[in-house]
């Protein structure tokens, strides 16, 4: 009897994969465009004549933006799904990158960059939404598949500072519109799917609904909620350091130029890719805690050796470093959807936002260490962010997660 029970209970329910892709592909182009912000700072600090405060600042409006908004989307969206907003955040963004590409004022990049950040923090929560609803029972696959299209577009920021902006200067930005009003194509078509799947959920048994209504939620998810926040808010500064401050880093320490750093920077982004690929199937076998403790230990050896090698040793040490420390990326937000799953927007937003504004706070910090002593400083500090993973044993496990929700 109990068999049969747990049969019916775990029906094999295979992913939506066309979703999966095209919500990925959204993903993609959502990161891209944000990749353009860090990816002009090189340019904008010797066109514009900018501090490492100031960049600082960019950085910190664009993920801060984010950051704010996407847990308040998120909550919204939970009460009441709205699929449409999807291309409505493609279009902000477009607006975003426009200005990016024009203003020269120090503070209308700023507003530039709050509309990117406005368009990531509207997407982010609804993307998640969908992946979870077209995830089946392979939730760490489909959100590995979701989150590695936005770690792939954030990969490519060297790539566009050496190949676009470099070239064309900061005006180069905005040949991203293009890119920026395909997305909103695209991700129009996942919004008509999106409609039809809340559509049927609306005539699904009351008895459904009041049972979720009623359902407990245990007092210690609170305090692991708030475990896995400090876990993401570690992540997200070291990120902010090596994303925004290495190329410089580069240049200074190691005198190469602004191309040749972002070889080294896309090396590191490009195994991030990698990582937060394997990370889900992973921890769909091993569980989630595992993966995170072994994301953030196993990478804090690397970290640490990473300010003091030679140039040879850099990059196998940024591509292990990239490959671990990122593996975690999908698996924390599949943990946290896990924890509250009467929310799972509102905490999609939550972990994915707070990655964001974490490292808002990080760039500040870093930017201000880096003009008050050296971009030395900001590379030492920062590497010893990871031994916080520690601290995952305190998490609880998948199993007795499960077991709150029986």
């Amino acid at each position: 009897m109990s068999v049969t029970t747990k049969k019916l209970a775990a029906p094999s329910v295979l992913p939506v994969y066309g979703i999966l892709f095209a919500i990925s592909s959204g993903h993609f182009i959502n990161d891209t465009l944000q990749a353009v912000v860090p990816a002009m700072f090189p340019i904008l600090e010797k066109e514009l004549q900018l501090t490492y405060t100031e960049i600082g600042w960019i950085a910190f409006m664009l993920n801060m933006t984010s950051s704010v908004l996407q847990p308040v989307f998120g909550y919204f969206a939970d009460r009441k799904p709205s699929p449409f907003l999807l291309p409505i955040a493609m279009l902000f963004s477009m607006i975003g990158v426009l200005g990016y590409a024009m203003f020269q004022h120090f503070l209308f990049l700023l507003l530039a960059v709050m509309f990117i950040g406005m368009g990531s923090a509207i997407f982010h929560p609804e993307g998640s939404r969908v992946a979870y609803m077209a995830a089946g029972n392979r939730r760490g696959f489909a959100q590995s598949i979701y989150q590695v299209g936005g770690n792939t577009g954030q990969s490519l920021a060297p790539i566009i500072t050496a190949f676009i902006l470099v070239p064309l200067g900061q005006k180069g930005a905005a040949l991203f519109m293009l890119v920026a009003l395909l997305g909103a194509i695209i991700l129009y078509r996942v919004s008509l799917w999106y409609r039809k799947q809340t559509m049927h959920s609306r005539i699904k048994p009351k008895h459904q609904t009041s049972k979720t209504r009623l359902s407990h939620i245990p007092h210690p998810v609170k305090g692991a909620i708030a475990l896995l926040i400090f876990l993401v808010f570690v992540r997200s500064w070291y990120g902010a350091a090596i994303s925004n401050f290495y190329q410089f880093y580069l240049i200074e320490d190691y005198g190469l130029s602004i191309r040749e750093a972002q070889i080294y920077v896309f090396i590191f982004m490009f195994a991030s890719v990698i990582g937060t690929f394997i990370g889900g199937p992973i921890a769909d076998r091993i569980g989630k805690r595992t993966v995170i403790f072994g994301s953030l230990l196993g990478g804090a050896p690397f970290a640490l050796m990473l300010p003091h090698v030679p140039l040879i040793g850099v990059i196998p040490i940024v591509f292990l470093l990239g490959i671990i420390l990122f593996s975690s990326f999908s698996v924390t937000v599949v943990y946290a959807q896990e924890l509250v799953p009467r929310n799972v927007g509102m905490v999609s937003g939550l972990i994915v936002g707070l990655a964001f504004g974490m490292g808002a706070i990080g760039a500040v910090f870093f930017g201000g260490m880096a003009d008050a002593f050296s971009i030395r400083s900001v590379m030492v500090v920062s590497s010893f962010l990871p031994l916080f993973g520690l601290l995952t044993w305190r998490l609880p496990s998948d199993h007795t997660i499960r077991s709150w929700y029986q």
